[in-house]
């Protein structure tokens, strides 16, 4: 009997998952600018310009122990013991700045700057202090426990490149040098709303038929890493004069726009029909699962993209087609996810013709080694197995099954095994 899924059909006119992101990518441009923001207020934001460092850091050379600074020459030879006097302390902030004669050395700590003449830490565990003095006897290389100017950055060096999304240690770095205000590019502007005459706010009582609308807080939700400036419209009813408003009112006030449900073919599917109105459809249809009718395009110079209804839709065509283009928007550079080959504990149901991305559960064993299980029911409507899992268990379009110790390929979330 004839498959009466187009989707699954081996010739169906489909654009692959690479290729929609390819199309995207090429057809998308960052946003033009920059603005200053000080350093607390740049985390995750996009770095406007490349950020060299003006200083050596350390700026000197700093104990990495606490002990004492000594001249090596003071220890006569290997296995011999040794006598110091302990002339002054060198404090974190408060560096000795005294000279150190032969067979003096100075109390010091971590993070304090060397006096000059020493050339050696020696730890405080290898030392028995006696009043003012110490007694060495322990092997001791010279040049141990000293951090040289510059071990980390050098002056003039490129720290952090243009594109880079900020993450802590980024912002640590750059106080490290003295930042206070950063260049980083503008939020791109991403207005997103649901449509459905079936869907109802929090809070209110439900009719027979009627759902809690539940897409935009996930949408919020996946925007929230990518610090963009999310523009909630609400939910907009399956009536075209309400979505041409919606549509209109969202391409005068955003660089983006996402909209979720009323992709297919049914009556009440009017999103496409909207956008081929009012703008430009690009491409629709993707041949992915779930998320195969997914419209892209624009109405002027608003990118535009019509998502699925059903929640796992939602998050699969954002994570594979829209966070890619919308990376791009922001002058971020682009990575692709990272994917590792890893056997695969359960039996997975497939028909060839889509790519598809399966909930999975990737685990490590007592050994170390990684496998992955799916995550029961794949339908796109249970978002609880997208909750559980922690990978997407990619299945290329030709694959018809997965059989319990087959190899697969996993695409992990950000998560710690």
């Amino acid at each position: 009997m004839k498959n009466a899924d187009i989707c699954a059909e081996p010739h169906s006119d489909l654009l692959g998952v690479a290729e929609a992101v390819e199309r995207l990518l090429a057809d998308v441009e960052p946003v033009q600018g920059a603005e200053r923001t000080p350093l607390k207020g740049a985390m995750g934001r996009i770095l406007a310009e490349d950020i060299l460092s003006p200083v050596d850091i350390p700026r000197h050379r700093i104990s990495a122990m606490d002990g004492y600074a000594i001249r090596s020459s003071d220890i006569p030879a290997v296995g011999s013991t040794a006598t110091l006097t302990v002339v002054g302390t060198s404090w974190a902030g408060r560096p000795f700045q005294e000279r150190l004669e032969a067979g003096q050395c100075a109390r010091i700590f971590t993070g304090a700057v060397v006096p000059e003449q020493p050339d050696t830490i020696v730890m405080q565990e290898q030392v028995d202090r006696r009043g003012n003095h110490i007694v060495i006897d322990a092997d001791i290389t010279p040049y141990d426990h000293i951090r040289h100017p510059g071990d980390d950055i050098k002056a003039g060096q490129r720290i952090l490149e243009k594109g880079r999304q900020l993450d802590a240690a980024d912002l640590g770095i750059l106080a490290s040098i003295g930042t206070v205000h950063v260049s980083v590019k503008p939020k791109v502007r991403v207005a997103f709303f649901s449509t459905g005459d079936e869907l109802r706010p929090l809070g209110s009582a439900l009719q027979p038929g009627e759902l809690y609308e539940s897409n935009r807080y996930t949408l919020h939700g996946l925007l929230q890493p990518l610090t963009v400036e999310p523009l909630d419209m609400g939910v907009i009813p399956d009536r075209q004069p309400e979505l041409e408003r919606a549509f209109a009112e969202a391409s005068d006030i955003s660089d983006v726009i996402i909209t979720t449900g009323g992709v297919s073919v049914g009556d009440a599917d009017l999103v496409k029909p909207t956008l081929e109105q009012m703008g430009r459809v690009n491409f629709w249809k993707i041949a992915m699962k779930p998320g195969k009718p997914l419209a892209y395009g624009t109405i002027g110079p608003c990118r535009f993209f019509g998502l699925p209804g059903n929640p796992v839709s939602v998050m699969v065509t954002f994570l594979e087609i829209v966070r890619p283009a919308l990376m791009k928007m922001m002058g971020a550079q682009l990575k692709s996810p990272l994917r590792l080959q890893v056997p695969c504990q359960s039996r997975l149901k497939k028909a060839p013709g889509r790519q598809e991305f399966q909930r999975g559960l990737l685990a490590r064993d007592q050994n170390g080694a990684l496998s992955v299980t799916g995550c029961g029911a794949q339908d796109s409507h249970i978002l609880s197995s997208m909750s559980r899992a922690n990978c997407f268990i990619v299945l290329p379009p030709d694959c018809a099954g997965v059989e319990a110790g087959d190899s697969v390929e996993v695409e992990p979330f950000d998560v710690m095994l």
